[in-house]
């Protein structure tokens, strides 16, 4: 349906439209699409994070088209009307979430696959396709995205290219931006924008699809997807299971493969107090064999040969190891990682971090965050992608509110990382949780700038307020 100018109408120039007149705008424009009954906007309230708006949003749009995106857009504009755009709602940093006279706009029913090309490598889809059902279809023709977040069966393609996704498998086939050729969003008045190239090479003028992704809803609205793909993995996955006496050790022995320059697909740390958490959740005695876990898988061509590499740098760093190669007992091994989420929910109420460092740095990492968990008496599980070095310490307290000990304890927390040479966030992105620190890793004038490159792409801040930047009118301290 298209949208009718907006632009001409009377509008109060001392601030935004009233909200009866944006809802009645966005249906005369986009009837059934849009939702304003009380549970849809309840839900819309909050993601995977726990983190919940004060009130809820206006109105959902369920955007079908890119016309449907415009519409919304124009509107918004024109009323001065905020626009949180939203995937599949799975984000862990609050950055979807829609509060208070904003509008969220949804891009889950916008996911049809329009393209695949065998020749190049490379598919054309909408954003809202999420990303277990894209590699399913893939997978039928030998074809492989391979950004796999530990969410990939339930978050969207556009959700992992908004935040910048990893998993499990980053450490050797890179994070989402490395898998994305090209996009085509919508800015915030309604302008359609193609950025990037179908081509593997392309350096005219500056890169825009990079810039775009992992910005978090703040510059545009994704609307289609160009993705570069990869050959599916045929061939044998040889699995590791090593057990460690405490888990700096089993951090060194992470490093130590890193250093002998050899290439894991998976390399998975859990820490005591995890791998306590899911025996006591499979009842299966994990805890018996070792205080600490990391979970290796290789393939490709020689990964046989590999994994005996591996297996031997682990020996040599005092693991004891279990190595299958036979599919069913590979399985088991990879359960026990698959069972950290769930036996995290049955500890309490659990905030999952998400900060990264230097992979040299990971066991001085893990002792930092023993050292502040004892300091300030709170249970901080941690689980790593030791590959690259990325840290889930994840707060585990009662009830809803977050304690002021579990931010004081986060907050020493970022600070070291960001001294090791780290970062706020490895791949969950800023969102609402971690704006506070965001000058902190940045610095002042880097801060600025990125303000300023916001301000080009939306000059009236209409798009995803609040999230990533703190309003500039705001203290940005203790709000979270």
């Amino acid at each position: 349906m298209t949208s009718p100018d907006t632009t001409d109408r009377p509008l109060d120039p001392g601030g935004p439209a009233p909200a009866s007149d944006v809802v009645r705008l966005l249906t005369e424009a986009l009837g059934a699409k849009v939702r304003t009954d009380e549970q849809t906007l309840a839900r819309v309230r909050t993601d995977e994070s726990g983190h919940a708006t004060d009130a809820p949003p206006l109105a959902l749009v369920e955007a079908e088209t890119v016309e449907d995106v415009q519409a919304v857009c124009r509107i918004c504009t024109a009323t001065g009307t905020p626009i949180v755009s939203r995937g599949a709602g799975t984000g862990l940093a609050g950055g979807s979430i829609g509060g208070a006279g904003e509008v969220v706009l949804s891009t889950a029913r916008m996911d049809r696959i329009l393209e695949i090309s065998p020749q190049n490598r490379l598919a054309v889809v909408q954003p809202g396709i999420l990303n277990g059902a894209l590699n399913a279809v893939l997978a039928e023709q030998g074809l492989w995205w391979p950004p796999d977040p530990a969410s990939k069966d339930i978050s969207s393609v556009g959700g992992n290219i908004a935040t910048n996704a990893g998993g499990l498998l980053c450490a050797k086939y890179g994070v989402t931006r490395e898998s994305v050729l090209a996009l085509k969003v919508v800015l915030a008045d309604g302008t359609l924008i193609s950025v990037g190239h179908r081509t593997v090479k392309g350096v005219t003028g500056l890169d825009l699809c990079a810039l775009m992704i992992g910005s978090e809803g703040v510059l545009g609205v994704i609307v289609e997807c160009t993705l570069k793909l990869r050959p599916a993995i045929t061939g044998p996955v040889p699995t590791i299971a090593a057990f460690f006496e405490d888990v700096e050790a089993a951090a060194h022995a992470c490093s130590a493969v890193t250093a002998a320059r050899l290439e894991p697909a998976i390399m998975e740390l859990l820490d005591e107090q995890i791998l306590a958490a899911v025996s006591a959740h499979t009842g299966v005695d994990l805890i018996g064999k070792g205080r600490s876990y990391v979970l290796i898988q290789t393939d490709g061509p020689g990964a046989e040969a590999t994994a005996e590499q591996i297996r031997a740098v682990l020996e040599e760093n005092g693991a004891r190891v279990e190595f299958a190669r036979d599919p069913a007992d590979a399985a088991r091994l990879v359960e026990v990682r698959r069972q950290v989420h769930p036996a995290m929910t049955r500890l309490g109420t659990a905030l999952i971090e998400d900060v990264a460092v230097p992979r040299d740095r990971l066991s001085a990492m893990y002792r930092r965050i023993a050292e502040i968990a004892q300091r300030h008496d709170v249970v901080i599980p941690t689980n790593a992608h030791a590959g690259d070095g990325n840290l889930h310490p994840t707060f585990i307290f009662e009830g809803t509110e977050v304690p002021q000990q579990v931010w004081d304890a986060a907050d020493e927390l970022f600070q070291y990382a960001i001294e090791l040479g780290g970062t706020l966030t490895g791949e969950h992105g800023v969102g609402l949780l971690k704006r506070r620190w965001l000058g902190d890793e940045l610095g002042t004038d880097q801060l600025a700038l990125q303000r300023r490159i916001k301000a080009a792409f939306d000059p009236d801040g209409l798009l995803n307020p609040g999230k990533v930047f703190a309003p500039v009118e705001a203290a940005p301290a203790n709000q979270h």
